[in-house]
């Protein structure tokens, strides 16, 4: 459970780990090197300095003691608060129940104040909350209280924060320089990323490997791999053109030879025949053409699924069109728009032939545009929903074979066409028409 808590706090792209793994043992260095030298510097020097400072005041207040009354006393002050460099006061009054007074963040003081009770037996209070950097020190003499005031500077470092602040601004330059150094290390693994996201959409990308030896190589392969399937595809589809171009000949003739025969339910059922193998013919030249050669633009919601509903109307089918969540349905959409259109047509004439009731729904989300295609026919077990997404797969065993030609290539044509503008085509069961529910989710 942990590990997940921290998995999820962790930043998922390679350059800001790569940076989360250079900061993080500069920061524990910094640390423990911080750590180390304050202790040191704060306890060792501000001890000694203390120390040094004490002996003056022990000797100050040796001739104040040593004094047969306060005019001798005042007098002895005179004389040593000069070259000693201190500043030295008789309290009309005793000392009041004080305390020593420092900031919390004043970790010299803390040495400081303890040096100075065990070097001076008649110390009652230390003030280091005095501005202008003086220290007050609080005594007891044979003439009274006394109060002896001297510059911290005499007793801790000046700017112990100095060497802190030139480690942690090279530490900060050395950041700096290694963060630009990982981007330009990084820049040819996204440009990678980025041309075979691209190339898997059908987009062309200029890409040149370029960076380390591995990011090198592995762009190497990338481009060897592209131009294997970008030939596997050309010989798919000239062969696929070939087949068709052959075949439609002969169907040409056919139809010619029936054309002048008398009418009879044998010739019609022939017709029949050689329309759907014509229509077949035409699917396999669209699967294998694919819609690498159109070009991406914008293009508005509603030029999509008007030019589809009202074609299907002309031919005699009644299409129900809903939007949903569509706030402006002349939105552009960022598209194939050929490409699309055949997706959706595949699933509207998918749905009539197996359906006698039509649903047309575009939804609008924030990232994607959805076009939902439903129908009242005996749709697909859930079960054999991925074989149907499957090129030349015939699920007639729960469709209905008797209303035309069937290739298995129309769910496989608009999965494929989603695929490629970076989507997906999700298939369910319709809850509102009991038939098959198809979703054809396109990036925004």
């Amino acid at each position: 459970m942990a590990l997940d808590w921290i998995k999820k706090i962790l930043p998922r792209s390679l350059m800001w780990r790569a940076i989360l793994i250079l900061v993080i043992p500069i920061i524990f260095v910094q640390v423990i090197v911080v750590l180390v030298f304050v202790d040191r510097l704060f306890q060792d020097v501000s001890e000694q300095m203390t120390s040094n400072t004490s002996l003056q005041l022990n000797h100050v207040l040796s001739a104040v003691d040593a004094a047969p009354d306060m005019p001798t006393a005042l007098q002895a002050v005179g004389q040593l608060a000069k070259p000693f460099a201190l500043t030295a006061t008789f309290l009309p009054t005793a000392l009041p129940s004080q305390s020593d007074r420092r900031y919390f963040y004043d970790v010299s003081g803390k040495h400081v104040t303890r040096t100075l009770h065990d070097k001076i037996t008649q110390l009652q209070a230390v003030d280091l909350m005095q501005s202008g950097g003086i220290v007050h020190v609080f005594v007891k003499t044979e003439h009274g209280p006394l109060k002896l005031s001297f510059s911290r500077r005499r007793v801790s470092a000046a700017n112990p924060h100095q060497v802190l602040v030139a480690m942690a601004l090279a530490s900060l330059l050395m950041t700096s320089i290694s963060f630009l150094f990982l981007k330009n290390q990084v820049r040819p693994i996204t440009r990678l990323a980025r041309a075979s996201d691209a190339f898997g959409k059908g987009q062309r990308v200029d890409f040149h490997p370029q960076g380390a030896t591995e990011v090198w190589a592995a762009g190497r392969a990338f481009l060897s791999m592209k131009a294997r399937i970008e030939r596997q595809i050309e010989q798919r589809t000239l062969m696929l053109s070939g087949v068709s171009h052959d075949m439609r000949t002969p169907l040409t003739r056919m139809k010619l030879s029936l054309s002048i025969l008398d009418e009879s339910p044998e010739t019609e059922l022939m017709k029949q025949d050689v329309s759907d193998m014509e229509t077949m013919l035409h699917e396999f030249l669209e699967f294998a053409k694919g819609d690498n050669d159109e070009n991406m633009a914008d293009v508005s919601i509603r030029e999509l699924v008007d030019g589809i509903t009202l074609n299907h109307k002309r031919s005699g089918h009644d299409i129900e069109l809903d939007f949903e969540g569509v706030s402006d349905i002349n939105a552009p959409l960022a598209c194939r728009k050929l490409a699309v259109q055949r997706a959706i047509e595949n699933l509207v004439a998918n749905a009539e032939r197996y359906g006698n009731l039509v649903r047309l729904t575009v939804r609008q989300r924030r990232r994607h545009v959805d076009f939902v295609v439903e129908d009242d026919g005996p749709g697909i077990p859930p079960d054999r929903f991925e074989e149907a997404l499957r090129p030349f797969s015939r699920l007639d065993a729960a469709r209905n074979l008797n209303k035309g030609g069937n290739s298995g290539l129309g769910l496989a044509i608009a999965a494929d066409i989603a695929r490629t503008h970076g989507g997906a085509l999700d298939l369910a069961t319709s809850v509102r028409l009991g038939g098959l529910k198809a979703t054809l989710h396109i990036p925004r």
